[in-house]
């Protein structure tokens, strides 16, 4: 998987519990987000998950930029190249 299709975006576009790993499954991949204080996706893992926890799959890191009102000046998707072995801790 290298693009982000609208599913999936809007998925990552809701708030979650801050500075937390949330585990997902989305259709048949399973994903591991990572937040921010504000309990926005900053980065996510997709692939398929062993029986250890581990991810193997896509790694993807969030650019996001914001002005001094908390406007959104930047926000777009990098893919960061092949998930390492990921394990929840």
């Amino acid at each position: 998987m290298t693009k982000i299709n609208p599913p999936l975006e809007k998925v990552l576009g809701k708030n979650f519990e801050p500075s937390s790993l949330i585990d997902l499954k989305f259709g048949r991949y399973d994903l591991t987000i990572k937040t921010d204080e504000q309990g926005r996706a900053i980065m996510f893992f997709i692939g398929t998950r062993a029986a250890n926890g581990e991810i193997r799959g896509d790694r993807f890191s969030r650019r996001l930029k914001l002005d001094r009102a908390g406007a959104t000046i930047k926000d777009h998707w990098e893919q960061k190249g092949k998930a390492t072995p990921f394990r929840k801790r």
